[in-house]
């Protein structure tokens, strides 16, 4: 799934968050060798590399978390292109996502309806010959949350569904 402009900088705003602080406590390293006694250096060297080693680990997390969302299941279905677009179109709409662009037995992108808070999900869906590719991300907005991972696999799962049975569910 490809996020550009604000998007892009809104979803990956917590890695970018902890490469700066990872980056502050790098800076705390190196000025701990600037100090004149050495108990000082030597608290102020473990706090920075104790600092460095949580928030780059954190970063590593998120960051991993955040591109492997972004990656595309793989589905392959016993029907055509434009079978399998009509089926998850049908059931986008019977879900109430929103339908943010379509082009007809290539790509459906979508949001699911969100809440007060946030706008929704994200899913994205290509449609090549046989294989229905979909991914879906939590609101950028919103970030990472338990909830709105679990309601990205349900959409994901919804998808499945429709193009294995051919449109019956």
């Amino acid at each position: 799934m490809q996020l550009v402009g604000a998007d892009r900088a809104r979803y990956f705003a917590p890695t970018v968050i902890c490469v700066y602080l990872s980056a502050l406590c790098l800076v705390l390293i190196v000025t701990s060798i600037f100090l004149v006694t050495l108990p000082d250096a030597a608290a102020v060297t473990a706090a920075g590399a104790f600092g460095l080693l949580l928030t780059g680990g954190l970063g590593l997390l998120f960051w991993q978390a955040q591109r492997r969302d972004l990656l595309y299941e793989t589905i392959s279905t016993p029907s055509d292109a434009d079978s399998n677009f009509q089926f998850v179109l049908a059931a986008a709409r019977a879900a109430g996502w929103r339908i943010l662009r379509e082009e007809p037995s290539r790509q459906i992108d979508a949001q699911a309806c969100g809440s007060l808070l946030n706008v929704g999900e994200r899913i994205a869906i290509q449609f090549r010959d046989s294989d229905v590719l979909v991914a879906s991300i939590c609101d950028p907005n919103v970030g990472f949350s338990l909830v709105g991972r679990r309601h990205c696999e349900e959409h994901r799962a919804l998808v499945r569904r429709v193009v294995l049975a051919g449109g019956a569910c």
